[in-house]
Parts: C-alpha cells; structure tokens; sequence
C-alpha cells in the first residue's frame, strides 16, 4: 500500500509540477505532445505486455472492441453533459478550440488513467510477493512511465477547462485505484494476475480513443504548416519520451 501511494504521489505531483510551471500558457500547442505521449504508451507499451502475457489474443482484440465502443458511448454522455457550454462560458480559446469539444475527453481521460493505475496496482503487489527488491525496482519503473503519461493526461485536463486545482485534485483521487489494485493483488494474486492484460487493453483503448477521437481533430482545425510543423515535432517529442523511459525501464 505504501509503495503504490507513493507511486502514484511521486508521478502525480512530478507532472503537475513540470506541466503547470512550463505548459499552462501553451497548453493548445502541447496537446501534440499529449497525443504522442498517449499513443505510444498504449500501441509499445501497455498493447504489446498484453499481448505478450501469454492470454488468448481473440479474447483481448474483443476487449479492445469493447473498449472503444464503451468510451464513444461514454463520449456520447459527455456531449449531453455538457452541451450547455457556450462560446463564450470562459473557455474559449484563441485559437478557436470549442471548449464543448474540448471537455469531453476531460472526464474520459479519468476513466483510463484509473484503470491504468489500478493494473499499476496489481504489478506492485505482485512484484513485491515475488521479491521486496523486485517490488521496489517495480515501484520506481512504474513512477518513471507514469510520469509522462501524468504529464499528457494534465495537459488534456487543462486543454479541457480545468482549473490546476481541480486537475491536481481528481488526478490524484484516480491515483487511489493503484492502491485498490495492490490490494486485490495482495490478497487475490493468482486471479488478479489473470485480469491485467484485460485491463491493460480496457484502458489502451481509452487512450486511443481520446487521442485519435478527440485530440487529433483539435489538432487537424490548425492545418497550415505553420501550425503543422511544431505538431510533427511534439508528437514525436511524446513518443520519444515514452521509448526512452520504456527502454529504461526494460534494462532493469
């Protein structure tokens, strides 16, 4: 429990640091950034260790189908939440974002953080039953690439009109979900092992969806190059960060 507060504490607050100080006044711009970061952890990261967990690969493509289809459901109620949102409700951005459209991949985002950290969770556990170092070695890779991915999700919540307050706040609640996954873990290890490629893919798939559904149309309303040319630039900025610290934290 210890381990996956601190986890979450660590990665959370490092982000909130880095993104407030440096991204709040450009936060339009670094949703490129968001996108790359988004992408690749789920398509080199989280995909790739589930498929390779050894679990029926049908059953995790239907996993990734119902993922996608449950988050444009879940955008679905997103729109009608927010459909009283108007162009000039104090959102609206220079640049002629919608904020309407913009806040919807606020709270989706929420949903596929927590589940990623709740399969954080589980590792955790998992790792430390195995060997105390192993679970502390864990621990720090987790923190590692959580960080950029912590970074993206604050960069998508600002993007969505929430105040820096508010982000911290919720990113933090979602963080709760690592120390619910170390407890099922803990004390159901041999089952919960079995649930994390599900949940890896689950969650992937929040994260697809938001980037190409959401963000990358924001992205395409600014098409001269520009605009284009510093997009190119930061989404392969975002997945170079994911790659460098995914190598990292394979080495160990």
């Amino acid at each position: 429990m210890l381990a996956t507060t601190i986890a979450g504490l660590v990665s959370i607050t490092a982000a909130a640091i880095f993104s407030f100080a440096l991204l709040s006044k450009v936060v339009e711009r670094m949703v490129s950034l968001s996108v790359g970061i988004m992408l690749s952890t789920s398509l080199l990261h989280a995909l790739p260790e589930a498929f390779e967990s050894g679990a029926d690969s049908h059953a995790l493509f239907a996993t990734l189908l119902a993922g996608l289809l449950a988050f444009f459901m879940l955008e679905k109620v997103a729109v009608l939440r927010h459909s009283h949102h108007h162009e000039g409700d104090g959102h609206h951005h220079v640049h002629g974002h919608d904020a309407r459209e913009a806040g919807k991949a606020g709270w989706m985002i929420l949903v596929g953080d927590g589940l990623h950290n709740f399969t954080d969770g589980i590792l955790i556990a998992a790792a430390f039953l195995a060997n105390p170092k192993l679970g502390l070695v864990t621990g720090l890779a987790i923190i590692a690439h959580e960080i950029p991915q912590e970074i993206g999700d604050f960069i998508v919540l600002l993007n969505a009109g929430f105040s820096r307050t508010r982000a911290y706040a919720v990113n933090l609640i979602c963080s709760l979900m690592a120390v619910a996954g170390g407890l099922l873990g803990y004390f159901m290890l041999g089952r919960a092992s079995e649930m994390i490629p599900y949940v890896l893919v689950f969650a992937s798939s929040g994260f697809i969806y938001i980037a190409v559904s959401d963000l990358m149309p924001q992205m395409q309303r600014r098409a001269t190059l520009r605009e284009t040319i510093p997009q190119v630039i930061l989404i392969a900025a975002g997945v170079a960060i994911v790659l460098l610290l995914i190598g990292h934290a394979h080495q160990h």
